[in-house]
Formats: C-alpha cells, sequence, structure tokens
C-alpha cells in the first residue's frame, strides 16, 4: 500500500476517532420514539411487511388456483375415462 493511500485510510480514521459524536447511533438507535426518524423507520418497517404479505398471498393464491384447476381437470379426466369405457 503506497504512503499516499496510507494517509487517505488514516485521516479519516483519525477525524472519527478524534470526535466520537460523529460515530454515535441514531434517535432510533436509542430508544428515542417520539422522533421523526424513529416514526419514519417504522413505517418503512410496516410497508416492507406489507409487500411481503401481498407477494406471500400472491403465492399462495397462485397454488390455491393450479391445485383446484389440477383437480377439476383430474375429475374431467375421470369422467372422459368413465364414459369412454361405459360405452
Amino acid at each position: 500500500m503506497s504512503r499516499h493511500r496510507k494517509t487517505l485510510f488514516l485521516v479519516p480514521m483519525l477525524a472519527i476517532l478524534g470526535a466520537p459524536r460523529v460515530a454515535l447511533g441514531c434517535a432510533a438507535c436509542y430508544g428515542a420514539s417520539d422522533s421523526s426518524l424513529a416514526q419514519g423507520m417504522n413505517m418503512g418497517i410496516l410497508f416492507l411487511l406489507g409487500v411481503i404479505g401481498s407477494v406471500l398471498v400472491g403465492i399462495s393464491a397462485f397454488f390455491i388456483v393450479v391445485a383446484r384447476n389440477s383437480a377439476r381437470l383430474a375429475a374431467a379426466a375421470q369422467a372422459q375415462t368413465q364414459t369412454d369405457t361405459e360405452s
């Protein structure tokens, strides 16, 4: 590693270590649930849960439709075989 790259790496690290307030967590990390940041984060979590839930409902509905169609086609095929054997 060249000396210039080491300097580019060390200067920001020393600045962070020299000013520890910069490295502290946000209001949401410290439990200030009345802050707008925490409320926004909660809304984001609820939105993502809604997206995941709707995708899972869609996948479940797809498999239910496939199972119903398969059962209906199997019943129709069985009825066709019974009418073919009777004739």
